[in-house]
């Protein structure tokens, strides 16, 4: 794969490219996308191939027979993740968004609170609020130049209205990759308030060298009564469009449990994505993520880089993600100000991070997942309305 082919995806119904326009008022003519999270890279040539056997076939009926399907998320996790798992204890979402959501509806109730860490990816409120739930936010601290857990601070904010945890592993917006004192820091914390944990591991793939994910059933297994691990290939392989997620519980109360909402809200899989995740789990796959994580970690290098020129700007050093978390308090401008310098005058489209939650206001997050050739161009860019800070 040539991460480096310069792929047109405009007027292709791109949510990152064609919604440019109306939503920020910039032209993909010219603009460049650093939004959505999605990747200008197409996936593994396997999941291509599985998606045109489908389609010299002809026939697109109901998905059936799931065994291949799930031994394929079984090799994957103990492959990758050393994480031996029953096929049995997977159900199969439309993504995270959806499984969230589902979580929230089957352990929940209206005017219940849900705990979040924020600064963090904002769907997570956004389900939550949508579902007549409160949202308690619990702030990361930041601490020379990275985010670390504050659970002494976080159980005064608790107000025993809290009934789930959800976790964001590796983080996003931040990119850190949890250690595994951290991540049992949070299965004590889940369990000293009672709260379901639900561990979001959407960016588990796409770490860093000299990193480690740890899924969390593996970090506490002791927390296998209140867990439920959320996965998908979806980010690893840019299949985004198929949504398709896994919610894995281990727990049989827990799982009979989602099993009645699974089944009462009448959730099935779509089948153009279990032949595209049945493909990508594969030696094939995995050689294609470790050619893009390299591809990745290169752009990350010269993006920050190029923000590290910039007086009063700041890159977050990432561990894992391809989406960069800039601090921009220190330019001496308001967040407004920031943000119109990079969008109006730059002409690059960013997540502003007031959406993120606590902790995010005055933050951009940069999509660094593209072609090369656009992040020299974002960084020419930014130098230049950023010149009269030199």
């Amino acid at each position: 794969m040539n991460f480096d082919d310069n792929i047109d995806r405009r007027g292709t119904h791109c949510s990152k490219w064609d919604m440019m326009e109306p939503l920020y008022g910039l032209s993909s003519d010219d603009a460049l996308p650093m939004w959505v999270a999605d990747m200008d890279f197409r996936p593994p040539a396997a999941v291509q191939e599985a998606l045109e056997r489908m389609l010299r076939h002809g026939i697109y009926g109901y998905f059936g027979d799931e065994r291949a399907y799930r031994e394929a998320i079984c090799w994957w996790m103990a492959n990758r993740h050393g994480w031996q798992l029953d096929p049995a204890t997977i159900f199969t979402t439309h993504g995270l968004v959806n499984g969230t959501a589902l979580c929230v509806d089957t352990w929940t109730e209206p005017g219940d609170a849900v705990a979040v860490m924020t600064p963090v990816y904002h769907a997570f409120a956004r389900v939550v609020r949508a579902a007549g739930r409160e949202v308690r936010e619990l702030p990361l601290v930041l601490e020379d130049g990275r985010y670390r857990m504050d659970f002494d601070g976080w159980n005064d904010r608790m107000t025993g209205r809290e009934k789930m945890l959800i976790l964001c592993s590796p983080h996003n917006p931040g990119g850190r990759v949890w250690t595994l004192e951290e991540l049992r820091g949070v299965a004590d914390f889940a369990a000293r308030h009672n709260l379901i944990l639900v561990s979001d591991e959407i960016h588990q793939d796409l770490v860093f060298p000299g990193q480690r994910h740890i899924p969390m059933t593996i970090a506490a297994p002791e927390a296998v009564e209140r867990l439920v691990m959320m996965t998908a290939s979806t980010k690893t392989f840019n299949i985004a469009g198929a949504h398709i997620g896994n919610v894995i519980i281990a727990d049989e109360k827990l799982k009979n449990a989602f099993a009645r909402r699974h089944l009462a809200l009448g959730i099935s899989p779509n089948s153009f994505g279990m032949h595209m995740v049945t493909a990508a789990y594969s030696p094939e796959g995995a050689a294609w993520l470790d050619g893009l994580v390299r591809y990745l970690d290169n752009n990350r290098k010269a993006f920050d880089a190029g923000i590290a020129t910039i007086p009063g700007l700041r890159s977050m050093p990432l561990e894992a993600t391809y989406l960069a978390w800039v601090d921009g308090s220190g330019a001496g401008l308001s967040s407004q100000e920031f943000i119109m310098r990079v969008e109006k005058d730059a002409r690059i489209a960013t997540n502003h991070g007031h959406t993120f939650g606590l902790g995010g206001d005055g933050f951009l997050r940069f999509n660094f997942a593209c072609s090369r050739a656009m992040i020299d161009e974002a960084v020419t860019r930014l130098k230049s309305v950023f010149s009269d800070l030199q």
